[in-house]
This record gives C-alpha cells, structure tokens and sequence, in this order.
C-alpha cells in the first residue's frame, strides 16, 4: 500500500479517466473526483515529484511505470471490493463508496484471499 490514501486516489482517478477518455489531463480529475482544480494541480505536483506521473507540455497526465502499477492496483482492489459488496446484496451506489474507504485499508493478504474467493464463487456459479 502507497503511503498516503489520497495519492493512490489521484492517481487510480487518472488511470480511470485514461481508460475512459483516453487521456486526462488535471481538469479532468478535478471533475472526476469533484475536488477543485486548485487542490488538483498541488497534488499533481507532488505525483510529479515522486515520480508516478509526468505532466506533459499540453498539459495531458502520464502515469509512470510506477504510477500505472499502483494506479491499477488500487482499480483492482476498487473493482473486487464493489463485486463483493454488490453480490452479498449492497446497493451499487453504497458499494462504491465502501469499496473506495476499503480499497486503502485491506492489507494484500486480505486482498488476495478475497479475489481468490470471488474468482471460486464464480467457477461454482458457472457449473
């Protein structure tokens, strides 16, 4: 797990954005997580200076190799966690909003054995 909740939040906004539009750029995460641009451009500025992302001339957010493993990571985590709350009967918007509060605090141990059993649950069901 990154040190800090917020900067894995940044930057799995970015990856999202990315996949979805097929760039991003700081106005776009801004949107993304309803933060304002100002607050935004100070964190962009500290991926920046960790060396998870790189701020291009026209102003478009490139994740560094680093950055993209963390950033999808954390997807992972985000994606797992929304299925698993979903399918034991939480509503999708309440599941969204857990799995992002638990995508920081679940160790990979736990993680791991969690997907693991998703992934069993879904071969059963496929029988």
């Amino acid at each position: 797990m990154y040190k800090y909740k917020s900067s894995e939040d940044y930057l799995e906004a970015i990856l999202m954005v990315q996949k979805e539009k097929g760039s991003c750029r700081s106005i776009d995460v801004a949107i993304h997580l309803g933060f304002s641009k100002p607050s935004v451009s100070i964190a962009m500025g500290k991926l920046q200076n960790q060396g998870l992302i790189v701020k291009q001339e026209d102003g478009h957010l490139e994740l560094t190799e680093e950055g993209r493993k963390l950033a999808q990571k954390v997807l992972d985590k985000h994606l797992v966690l929304t299925g698993f709350l979903k399918q034991i009967g939480v509503s999708a918007d309440v599941a969204e909003e857990d799995a992002c509060l638990l995508e920081h605090s679940l160790s990979n141990e736990s993680f791991e054995k969690l997907r693991l059993w998703m992934e069993q649950q879904k071969k059963d069901g496929d029988k």
